[in-house]
């Protein structure tokens, strides 16, 4: 006789490209459709990604996007007044939102902090929760939310952890919180894909040394401390260009900064790309200038692809690299990023070293074995 399947609901607001949103879809494409019956919940049917979650996968949404909105600009303001009322009234009703999911679930895992309302306050009382966390506590810009966090942790069945940096600064700063069952489980990276994709050819690419980044444009992701270190390195006659892909509140800052320093030339602000890695294949360096991370995956993302990467010593990003062996590591001071970009342009040696160091790389990526820990997890939680 067949075991019951796990049914499980994945809650997360939207599907902006990210790397939570890139976790997801792993684990949607990877967990076992004969172990496990997935639904997918959206706050907001909205994001570059919102279109890949996989066929055998039930997705439901409980807004539209703004992909779907008119493009009447007051049409559009219109359709985004009703939908702040229509969320603001299912986060004090999660009943309405339980209704139109439609279906009793044995597990329910909020993807981030951003999900963990949705899931505690389900009305569905029997099912196990289980929370992921992946940002750094300590940050400052991070501290206004954090009282809710620590309220939320508590209420969890099991909170996994991205890395274990993230995991060890929770109980040092907050040692006597009531913590659930606790698992750090590293984020899983689809090689075979990321190998496959990267081998498009990138639009517009730039001559001479170039170095690619990737991520959200969000203060904490440090790219207006960046583009002062290119702005020095420039004005000394280093020359190279760096891409940036990613979109986000930064955008309009960052493009005014490269304007003022007049490196709008070299300072590339590509935006969101569905396929990023033909960038990271075909450019010299890969750089992450973040003030916090948790297991950032597009390190591992530019390791598998064989680039030499300067990054910023967060998170679990000194587990991930060893310094000057497969990269550089750096604080988060605009000084180390002009002297490391330096060193990249300047230094052979060094980045003959650091390629050759990256040629077996891909050993250290155990997929399947993450996969298993995270297919064991969930069936333990379920049990208890």
């Amino acid at each position: 006789m067949l075991e019951k399947k796990i049914k499980i609901l994945f809650r997360h607001r939207s599907m902006e490209m990210g790397g939570v949103e890139k976790v997801l879809l792993s684990l949607l494409n990877n967990l076992d459709p004969d172990k496990f019956e997935m639904t997918v919940c959206l706050t907001l049917n909205q994001g570059e990604l919102r279109d890949e979650i996989p066929r055998h996968v039930r997705k439901v949404y409980l807004t539209n996007g703004k992909e779907d909105f008119s493009g009447n600009p007051l049409l559009k303001k219109i359709q985004l007044v009703f939908r702040r009322l229509k969320l603001k009234k299912l986060k004090n009703n999660p009943a309405i939102a339980d209704r139109l999911i439609n279906d009793v679930f044995d597990v329910e895992i909020g993807m981030d902090y951003r999900d963990y309302d949705a899931i505690l306050n389900s009305t569905n009382k029997n099912s196990k929760k289980i929370g992921w966390f992946h940002s750094e506590i300590n940050v400052p810009k991070f501290q206004p939310l954090v009282p809710a966090i620590l309220k939320s942790f508590p209420r969890f069945d099991h909170m996994v952890y991205c890395s274990h940096k993230i995991k060890d600064m929770m109980h040092h700063y907050y040692p006597d919180l009531n913590y659930p069952v606790e698992s750090v489980i590293i984020n899983p990276i689809p090689v075979d894909e990321i190998k496959k994709k990267a081998q498009e050819e990138p639009d517009d690419f730039p001559e001479g040394p170039v170095f690619v980044s990737i991520g959200r444009l969000h203060s904490r992701k440090g790219y207006h401390k960046l583009i002062e270190a290119h702005k020095r390195l420039i004005h000394e006659r280093f020359y190279h260009s760096i891409i940036i892909i990613g979109d986000g509140d930064e955008m309009k800052n960052l493009a005014s900064q490269a304007e003022k320093y007049k490196v709008g030339n070299t300072f590339i602000l590509k935006g969101n790309q569905m396929n990023p890695y033909p960038y990271i294949r075909k450019a010299d360096y890969f750089i992450l200038p973040s003030e916090s991370e948790a297991w950032p995956l597009v390190i591992a993302e530019a390791l598998l692809l064989q680039k030499p990467i300067i990054a910023t010593n967060v998170g679990d990003v000194g587990l991930m690299i060893e310094d000057r062996k497969t990269g550089y590591l750096i604080s988060y001071e605009v000084d180390e990023m002009y002297s490391a970009m330096k060193t990249f342009l300047t230094d052979p040696g060094l980045i003959a070293h650091i390629r050759e160091n990256l040629t077996n790389i891909e050993s250290q990526f155990d997929n399947q074995k993450i996969f298993n820990c995270i297919e064991e997890m969930i069936t333990t939680t379920c049990k208890k």
